[in-house]
């Protein structure tokens, strides 16, 4: 038994891992638009983490996918990948890297609306609180990020990105139990790379132009937020209680900042830092109510 649980700080480790590679996630993104496309480096970026992938599949031997699950496999690749990542790039080309990290962090916030007006669930007027809430803290951080005044499609975009991944976890959520952790990560990732294919023309040309250092940028987009990231996180969700897990994902917008301050010289304003704050107290609020709800349901 002790042999199969892994001690904590090998967890909080791969904790620590996954906001790392997915805080650098932005300014990767920025630095790979200096010399690809949005959908050539959201292509160029999956075509690595798939290979990569196939490695690991090889070594752990993983099933081949059932027949049937076909549609909900390319269902996830499309939305955790396909459209996520090329909406995320797109966007990225009209926002900072840090206010990029908080807008992505109201997937939560989407959820709840997904909850509510999809799949017909009931909704706590605690958990709308939390979405209007939410809402004002991204007003605050587009307003504090470029102002009101230069909105245009690149913040939507950002926020598509985050609703893109909220459908993802939902169907996710649907069909668990079907497929392990790394089995479901490494057919979302191939899935989601095949979809992004239609791109291929001309991403060649930009590969052999682009100069070294964007080139490496890239790769470690592949490796580390595309691939290793998700293998910890799927290690984390094996080993600690979602919701708790979860609470580790509000450092990555900090995590962001930082990382885009040294590599991208961002300085990110007091509004921007205000509306980071708003935002994640309003997702740290809507996933203590679920908390709560489980633990009474327990008693």
């Amino acid at each position: 038994m002790n042999r199969l649980t892994p001690s904590p700080l090998k967890i909080i480790l791969a904790m620590a891992f996954v906001v790392a590679c997915w805080g650098y996630s932005p300014s990767g993104i920025h630095i790979g638009l200096v010399a690809y496309d949005p959908v050539h480096l959201a292509l160029l970026r999956f075509l690595i983490a798939s290979v990569f992938m196939a490695v690991v599949a090889v070594s752990r031997g993983i099933h081949p996918p059932k027949l049937r699950d076909l549609p909900l496999l390319f269902g996830l690749g499309f939305f955790a990948v396909s459209l996520h990542h090329v909406a995320i790039n797109f966007g990225q080309q009209g926002v900072s890297a840090g206010a990029s990290s908080v807008l992505a962090q109201t997937t939560p916030l989407f959820s709840t609306l997904l909850a509510r007006f999809v799949f017909k669930d009931r909704v706590s007027a605690w958990r709308w609180g939390c979405v209007v809430l939410g809402l004002v803290g991204v007003m605050i951080v587009v307003a504090g990020d470029h102002g009101f005044g230069s909105i245009d499609a690149h913040g939507l975009l950002i926020l598509l990105s985050a609703l893109s991944w909220s459908i993802y976890f939902a169907l996710q959520k649907h069909h668990t139990g079907r497929y392990d952790g790394l089995t479901l990560v490494c057919y979302t990732v191939w899935s989601g790379t095949a979809l992004l294919l239609v791109f291929l023309p001309g991403l060649a040309d930009q590969v052999v132009n682009a100069p070294l250092r964007v080139q490496l940028a890239v790769f470690a987009l592949g490796i580390f937020p595309s691939a290793l990231a998700y293998l910890a996180w799927a290690y984390v969700l094996a080993h600690v209680d979602l919701s708790r897990a979860t609470m580790t994902l509000y450092l990555v917008p900090p995590m962001a900042m930082v990382i885009a301050s040294f590599t991208l010289g961002e300085r990110p304003t007091l509004m921007v830092g205000v509306g980071a704050v708003v935002v994640l107290i309003s997702v740290l609020a809507l996933n203590l109510e679920r908390r709560a709800v489980v633990q009474v349901a327990r008693v």
